[in-house]
């Protein structure tokens, strides 16, 4: 059998963001691990506009071909007013088929971890048939940021990361196999 395929998905495009410090991390950890294919996949380059607002089919297209040929994911997000931002929730709406029967881990960061975030995700997810795992590393602005701008997770975090890791690639193979 093939390797997994893991699209690690940034959930921020605003300018200053650091959910590309948070997935390169996230990736570093995931490529020692040898078990999967894991890719970085940063919604910010699909320039996807507003739903609704123009013609976005050759965006719309490009997106959709990315999310089909991933096996599952790993979500960085951020809490924006105690929810996900405004430019993941377009990127999820952008999609329907390409997300159906896969799985997801959800890391977060903001001052109570992203956890009010990751809970509205996990809502949304459900709707788009993505089985989300239990375990969820939840990084604190405070603890795990230099001057709220520089990452430097806590050692504590690799416990929560490979264990997500170890069950969202778990429940990859196992949806793979109702999808084909």
């Amino acid at each position: 059998m093939s390797k997994l395929n893991i699209g690690i998905i940034l959930g921020s495009t605003r300018e200053g963001r650091v959910s590309p410090q948070v997935g390169e991390w996230i990736k570093s950890v995931a490529d020692k691990r040898g078990d999967a294919n894991y890719e970085i996949v940063d919604i910010a380059d699909f320039k996807l506009p507003l739903l609704g607002e123009v013609d976005a089919t050759d965006q719309a297209t490009a997106w959709n071909v990315k999310l089909a040929s991933l096996d599952g994911f790993v979500f960085i997000v951020s809490e924006y007013n105690h929810s996900i931002s405004a430019a993941l929730k377009n990127a999820l709406d952008y999609a329907r088929e390409a997300w159906n029967n896969k799985a997801a881990g959800i890391v977060s960061y903001g001052s109570v971890g992203g956890a009010r975030a990751a809970e509205h995700l996990r809502g949304i997810l459900g709707e788009l048939s993505v089985a989300d795992v239990r375990i969820h590393p939840a990084l604190s602005l405070f603890t795990d940021f230099e001057n709220f701008s520089v990452f430097k997770p806590a050692d504590l975090h690799l416990t929560n990361v490979n264990g997500m890791l170890d069950q969202v690639l778990s429940w990859s193979a196992a949806l793979k196999s109702i999808r084909h």
